[in-house]
């Protein structure tokens, strides 16, 4: 959005004779913060768990506490949050997980949904 400046009319009756200097006011636009997006990781039946581990803290800058709690949950509720992040930033992810499960030949699904 652009600035926005007005000028105060100098030869209005009742107010005091100006110089032809105006008053300029700056309008601030209203940002809004971007929306988050959860990027998910899902359980399957073939992905080795230390695989899982590894894309975690590879892709995720988990630790590797962190990321056996994360797997784990994966494999016991099917489905676990791997971070949350703006919508290119989750789309970057999910798109390096598939591609590197991909290329080391495991079913990994990795998903993004609006938070």
């Amino acid at each position: 959005m652009s600035k926005i400046l007005t000028m105060q009319d100098d030869n209005k009756k009742g107010e005091d004779e100006g110089d032809g200097t105006g008053l300029a006011t700056k309008v601030r636009p209203k940002t809004k913060k971007p929306s988050l997006y959860r990027v998910l990781l899902l359980n399957d039946d073939f992905t080795p768990m230390e695989f899982v581990v590894h894309v975690l803290e590879r892709f995720f800058s988990k630790t590797g506490d962190q990321a056996t709690q994360i797997m784990l949950h994966v494999h016991n509720n099917g489905v676990g949050e791997c971070g949350v992040f703006t919508y290119e930033v989750a789309e970057t992810k999910v798109t390096q997980v598939m591609d590197f499960a991909q290329k080391h030949q495991h079913p990994l699904q990795c998903v993004m949904e609006k938070k």
